[in-house]
């Protein structure tokens, strides 16, 4: 059974094993086609594919989720947490 909606939060925190590596891209190559994906990273995408220790797997992964992909940038200074953190040091 496939989900609708997987999120995977904190992407790229850490650089990925291998075994991490074939798992991500199998699931990418076989099945986010009837899902949604949501990934949030404190990484900008272009840094992704030094987490991956083949280059080439990583862009062809990565291709594969960004085709259809809409990426939202947040600022820094816009974050929740940072906003409230600023409301309760007042």
């Amino acid at each position: 059974m496939q989900p609708d909606l997987l999120i995977i939060d904190d992407f790229g925190l850490t650089a990925l094993t291998p075994i991490q590596v074939e798992d991500f891209y199998e699931f990418v190559t076989e099945g986010h086609l009837p899902s949604s994906i949501v990934m949030t990273s404190n990484r900008p995408p272009q840094d992704w594919v030094a987490l991956f220790p083949d280059p080439v797997m990583a862009n062809s992964a990565l291709d594969r989720l960004s085709r259809q992909a809409h990426h939202i940038m947040v600022d820094e200074e816009d974050t929740y947490r940072r906003k409230l953190n600023a409301r309760n040091n007042k």
